[in-house]
């Protein structure tokens, strides 16, 4: 699995797309899209003020510029041609390199908004703005349908997710703190994805552990949509909300899976109409989504049952993942993509009663030639989201 065939194929791909766009170099800054297309991957990079760039030749060598402290890690696992090392306040540091790399006349292609800033401040310093071509649709084409590899690791982010879920919902009790749910979650997901490490991803470095911060908010906090979880007790009646988005992180592939759930009954009646239509919402898009549809178009159909019912019009639908959070394209108006076999999306339904309650359901699918594969599931009905022990 991601053996370095697959990341020398990558690369080959997108020098061709380098080539055939007239783009002589490509800078990429984006950890992910580093990971994407040489295997590497470290942490802490522009948090501690220490980039990592990939440089890529249309016609010449890839390099890989690195603090010298990640030595053994990218000789592990970068599949370049040669790894730039710099350290704290040595020369340059990491500018060192980059203007034998770039030149004096090549076209240069850049992710404008994923560049960091201070990268971005050093290169306009020594590239002309004539120079300057954007790489992001050539990166994010190639990366938006994924390979039989990330699907396969897409399905056991999903197996991941659900054993998640499972652990969270059976954690939830009136008394207990929100954070002794996000543990339980997180400890769950980590025991699972060790277990799928071992069993299919022989040798890998990938790290099983589940790190962010759990999002999650009950009772009144139910309307803060990305609270995380707090030292508060659960109380009965109450809902409480399961957001796995970022969490799901398994071999750095991220998906979307959402749950709302109650503690014993269901006090404020209004909450259980408001829930159903965000169930409604979700099934009206997936009724939708498949190869063929308009991103856009699934947003609509989502969008219509929310607002029918009398409520606000609602954030996106939900979008692409991958190896990034967020990538392209986002199922909301005006996203005329194609949907297509290979994509991987998280869907939403949901509603907002402003400053009152806020229900939600997600879960991630893969395009298929005939419609989709869902690889998140937990139950939703309601008489399933209301926990009586």
């Amino acid at each position: 699995m991601n053996s370095p065939e697959l990341f020398s194929r990558r690369l080959h791909q997108l020098r061709k797309r380098l080539a055939d766009s007239g783009i002589d170099i490509a800078v990429i800054t984006d950890d992910d899209s580093v990971y994407y297309y040489s295997g590497y991957y470290g942490y802490l990079h522009m948090d501690f003020g220490r980039p990592t760039l990939l440089v890529v030749s249309a016609e010449g060598e890839t390099v890989l510029i690195t603090p010298t402290m990640e030595q053994s890690l990218a000789e592990s696992l970068a599949v370049v041609d040669r790894i730039e090392l710099w350290n704290d306040g040595m020369g340059a540091e990491w500018r060192e390199a980059l203007p034998g790399l770039l030149g004096a006349t090549a076209a240069i292609g850049i992710e404008p908004d994923l560049i960091p800033p201070p990268v971005r401040t050093f290169i306009d310093s020594i590239v002309e703005p004539k120079r300057y071509r954007d790489l992001t649709p050539i990166v994010s084409e190639m990366r938006m349908i994924k390979s039989q590899e990330e699907l396969k690791i897409a399905r056991h982010a999903g197996e991941v997710g659900i054993v998640m879920m499972e652990a969270g919902r059976s954690a939830i009790k009136e008394g207990v703190a929100e954070y002794e749910v996000a543990l339980a979650a997180t400890t769950a997901g980590t025991h699972k994805a060790a277990e799928l490490l071992r069993t299919h991803y022989a040798g890998s470095q990938m790290s099983p552990s589940i790190h962010f911060m759990q999002i999650l908010a009950s009772g009144k906090e139910i309307t803060m949509t990305h609270h995380r979880a707090s030292t508060k007790a659960l109380k009965y009646g109450e809902p409480v909300f399961l957001c796995f988005c970022g969490m799901t992180d398994f071999h750095r592939f991220k998906l979307g899976f959402d749950r709302t759930f109650w503690i014993g009954e269901v006090k404020d009646r209004s909450q259980e109409a408001a829930y159903q239509t965000a169930v409604d919402s979700q099934a009206a898009a997936l009724s939708v989504l498949g190869p063929g549809v308009l991103a856009e178009e699934v947003h609509a159909a989502y969008a219509e049952v929310i607002q029918s019912a009398g409520f606000e019009y609602p954030f996106r639908c939900g979008r692409a993942t991958g190896f990034s959070f967020l990538e392209r394209p986002q199922l909301v108006f005006g996203d005329k993509t194609v949907l297509q076999p290979g994509m991987v999306f998280a869907v939403d339904g949901s509603v907002t009663v402003p400053g009152e309650f806020r229900a939600q359901v997600g879960d991630s699918f893969i395009i298929t030639e005939d419609g989709y594969e869902q690889i998140t599931d937990h139950p939703k009905t309601i008489a399933d989201v209301i926990l009586t022990r």
